[in-house]
């Protein structure tokens, strides 16, 4: 076991996510690993002699760029290198930031996540060709990062609202949906369903659920599941349904005009909001 002396470890402590030390360890000694040259491997190096944090990059840039080889490299150099650890967490991070959602990919990576954590040592023949599967995996996947533009962006418009507000002004930015469209007659008026005050206070109730808020959008519900819906409004004991109201509840939302709806529930008006519920 070969012990870091001072000059050592004020170097660790130096290294940050871009390269630079900074201090990665425990406080426990570490076992001396040779480079590909027969050298001492700093923690912070790969065996091929590459910043391990700059591998990392590269391989995050490989997935969003679905660069197979390039990825495939890097997850096996950082694994046989020691650095296992940080090419999982690494990997898992990139699932939600740099794959489109809904990506069956996900839970394949997972799996391979887990294989190589609770079957195989990560460092094995296994846990490599383990890696490698994962950087394959993701590398193929429909690059994304959906998520992140997303989450800077309402990051963003909240940091000016809130600045617009001290200030007294009008934001110059809003959310998708403002409190003026979630409101009874707004543009999301059906989303006021039993499930909610609003809606409750107006007498939405399943009758209003089942013919209006469960509408789903295009190509509609699965032959068999449309051939449920229609059999249990049939046959509901507590609640009668018109034809009319069974052809809307299985008629598939408008694609361009996901939010509007074309029939009242019977308890209501829609052109008469102003009156108390």
């Amino acid at each position: 076991m070969a012990k870091e002396n001072d000059e050592e470890r004020q170097q660790r402590k130096q290294i940050d996510i871009h390269g630079n030390p900074v201090d990665d360890g425990d406080g426990k000694d570490d076992e001396t690993v040779l480079n590909e040259k027969g050298e001492e491997m700093p923690w912070y190096e790969c065996k091929s002699g590459a910043n391990r944090f700059e591998l990392v990059s590269l391989y995050q840039k490989s997935i969003r760029r679905n660069d197979e080889e390039v990825a495939a490299y890097c997850g096996w150099e950082l694994v046989r290198s020691g650095h296992a650890e940080k090419f999982w967490e690494s990997t898992i991070l990139f699932i939600v930031e740099d794959l489109r959602a809904n990506s069956e990919e996900a839970l394949l990576l997972d799996y391979y996540h887990r294989l190589a954590k609770e079957r195989w040592d990560p460092e094995s023949w296994e846990g490599r060709i383990t890696a490698i599967h994962a950087a394959l995996t993701a590398a193929r996947a429909p690059p994304s990062r959906e998520s992140t533009h997303a989450n800077d962006w309402f990051s963003k418009v909240s940091d000016e609202r809130e600045a617009a507000f001290e200030e007294g002004r009008e934001p110059e930015a809003e959310f998708p949906v403002t409190e003026q469209q979630l409101e009874l007659g707004g543009m999301y008026d059906v989303a006021l369903d039993k499930h909610t005050y609003s809606g409750q206070n107006r007498g939405r109730d399943w009758h209003h659920f089942f013919v209006r808020a469960s509408r789903v959008s295009e190509p509609g519900e699965p032959e068999l599941s449309r051939k449920w819906q229609r059999r249990r409004l049939e046959i509901d004991p507590k609640r009668s349904f018109s034809e009319e109201e069974i052809e809307h509840a299985l008629k598939p939302v408008d694609p361009e005009n996901r939010w509007e709806e074309d029939i009242v529930n019977p308890n209501e008006d829609l052109d008469d909001f102003d009156e108390e519920a």
